[in-house]
This record gives C-alpha cells, sequence and structure tokens, in this order.
C-alpha cells in the first residue's frame, strides 16, 4: 500500500484501473470483490474511512464499517448504494454526472439510428456476403420521419438526449416527476400519458424503486404498432418480459436496448427477437469519458478529505457534513 494520505479508502467490484491508479497512488488503498459485511474484518472496520464502488453498497455494509464518512460511486446511476441509508448516517455519497451526459447522448441517437434503420442487421447483410449474392437488403419498415419523441426522464442526459432530436426536426415531449419550467416541450403528468401521444419512447431515468418496471404492458400498449423504445437508463426501468411480449406479438414495432435487468445476464428471448437492437452497456464506455470519470471518483475522494467538501454529492446526501 502506497500515498500520501494515511486515509484508507476500499475499492469495491471491478473498478476502472485510472481510478485504482490514482487511489493507490494518493491513499492507503484496500481491495474487496463485494461489499459483503461478512467480509469486514476488525482491522478493516477501524481503518476504512471512505469507499470507491463499482458494486452494492448495502446498507449492512455501511453499518460494519464505523468510520466510513465518504462512498465515491462509479457512474451517474448510483442505485447500487444505498444512499437514503447513507443520508440517515452522515455517509457522504458522490457520483460522476456531467462527464457522461454527451457521451451517453450520443449513443441513444446511435441507438435509435440503428433500430429504427436496422444498421447492424444491414451490415451483417453486407459482411455475409447477401449483398453480392442476393442483392440489395431489404426496405426498412420504420423510419424517423414523421416520428414524435417521448423521453422519460428530462435530467441532464434527457436534455442532451432532446438536443440531438431537435437538430432531426422532430417533436418532442417528456414525463418527469415534475415538470420543467426551463423547457418548452410537451409536458405528460404520467408515463402512459406520454406513451400514447408519442411512438417513440426514450428512457433516460436513473434505476430505483420509484422507476421499477415503469415501462410495463400498459405503457408498451399505449406506445403502439409503431411504437420504438430506446432505453439508455436502468434495465430496471423496463419490464423485460412484458417487452418480450410486446416486440413478440407486434404490440410495439423495435427496441434499442443498452441496458438490462439482470446485467451481464440477457434473456434468450431477447436475444433471438429480430426486432431487438442490444449493446452491452456502453453508453458511456469510451475511454476518454471513463477516465473523466475516474478522476471524478477520486477529485471526491480528495476534496472530502482535504477540504471537507464533495464535488457532487448525490440529493440524498447533500447536507451530510464532514465528521470533526
Amino acid at each position: 500500500m502506497t500515498g500520501t494520505h494515511d486515509t484508507t479508502i476500499l475499492v469495491i467490484g471491478r473498478m476502472n484501473p485510472h481510478v485504482v491508479e490514482r487511489i493507490d497512488r494518493t491513499f492507503r488503498m484496500e481491495r474487496m470483490e463485494i461489499g459483503d459485511p461478512a467480509l469486514v474484518t476488525p482491522e478493516l472496520a477501524a481503518l476504512v474511512r471512505g469507499i470507491a464502488a463499482s458494486g452494492a453498497v448495502s446498507a449492512q455494509f455501511m453499518d460494519a464499517l464505523p468510520n466510513l464518512e465518504i462512498i465515491a460511486n462509479f457512474g451517474v446511476g448510483y442505485d447500487n448504494v444505498d444512499a437514503v441509508h447513507a443520508g440517515k448516517a452522515g455517509i457522504m455519497v458522490t457520483n460522476t454526472p456531467d462527464v457522461l451526459t454527451e457521451e451517453v447522448a450520443d449513443t441513444a441517437l446511435g441507438l435509435l439510428i440503428d433500430t429504427v434503420r436496422e444498421l447492424p442487421q444491414a451490415q451483417a447483410w453486407l459482411k455475409a456476403g447477401k449483398w453480392e449474392r442476393e442483392g440489395n437488403y431489404p426496405l426498412t419498415k420504420l423510419s424517423l420521419r414523421g416520428r414524435t419523441v417521448g423521453i422519460f426522464g428530462l435530467g441532464r442526459i434527457g436534455k442532451a438526449i432532446a438536443r440531438r432530436i431537435e437538430a432531426f426536426g422532430l417533436p418532442i415531449a417528456y414525463h418527469n416527476r415534475h415538470q420543467d419550467n426551463e423547457v418548452a416541450y410537451d409536458y405528460y403528468p404520467s408515463l402512459p400519458a406520454l406513451a400514447e401521444a408519442v411512438d417513440t419512447l426514450i428512457v433516460a431515468v436513473p434505476g430505483g424503486l420509484g422507476t421499477e418496471k415503469a415501462v410495463n404492458a400498459q405503457v408498451l400498449g399505449a406506445l403502439g404498432a409503431n411504437g420504438v423504445l430506446i432505453n439508455i437508463g436502468r434495465g430496471t426501468v423496463v419490464d423485460e418480459e412484458a417487452l418480450i411480449e410486446a416486440l413478440g406479438n407486434g404490440t410495439i414495432a423495435a427496441a434499442g436496448l443498452d441496458v438490462f435487468a439482470d446485467e451481464p445476464h440477457v434473456p434468450q428471448a431477447l436475444i433471438d427477437l429480430p426486432n431487438a437492437t442490444l449493446l452491452p452497456h456502453v453508453a458511456s464506455a469510451s475511454q476518454a469519458t471513463r477516465r473523466a470519470m475516474a478522476d471524478l471518483v477520486v477529485d471526491n475522494l480528495i476534496a472530502w478529505f482535504e477540504d471537507g467538501v464533495a464535488l457532487t454529492p448525490v440529493p440524498q446526501t447533500a447536507g451530510v457534513k464532514r465528521r470533526g
């Protein structure tokens, strides 16, 4: 173990190598594959004051570390961390917003185009030699032209997606818990009402109990037979069984997904559907963006222990003050 701080930081899960390198250089580092309270030794319990996490951090795990002050989560989504419990326990939680916004929004648009125009299938047609043997790839049934886009979750990423959709000349509507008076897009107070009004639904909300299976059979039915679903939020937001059924029986036309309910497992029934375009959770997965996320994880830890402030606190812990 090396470092310029005596503070011990516990790294949980398969962490980005740049995070590990910077923490090892700056703090005393310990590592753990999973956040299991049964694995916490008395020595760890006494030493650990910070966590860098890319895996789950439960209330029980926090309670097993009595000197824990901060959890720096790698990713903008932090539903894997019990932030409500952390706030009550006086533990700061940070995430990595902003630095991945544009990259994820770019991917959302790429996934939308791939899904509607069947670009991966067209590439496979060419690479298999079918263009030369059988002729042109079949005309796609779907097009972006004439579509109306609904965004479920008009936060940082949702707004970045909306800006790109505007450039495509398509009308935009949205559903949030509350109306955003800073935008002129049409607001719908419920998700089914939004789905009824549009034919393209882009999911950009975080996971958690408040959004679990929010895109259900009712919402998919409201989206309709010409409907396209794109999800770059969290896999838990979509009822996968209902989606598989809707894609299979023509309730909606197509779906493009970058996230899934039980990653990295993807249901075989979903893989087998010809109208499902699937990516292995790569929306922010460029070297530049992941390095920026990694730096923000470590910068939050440094700011906390050197200046007593967090750079990007999550709402549930925004009022937490450093002890002592």
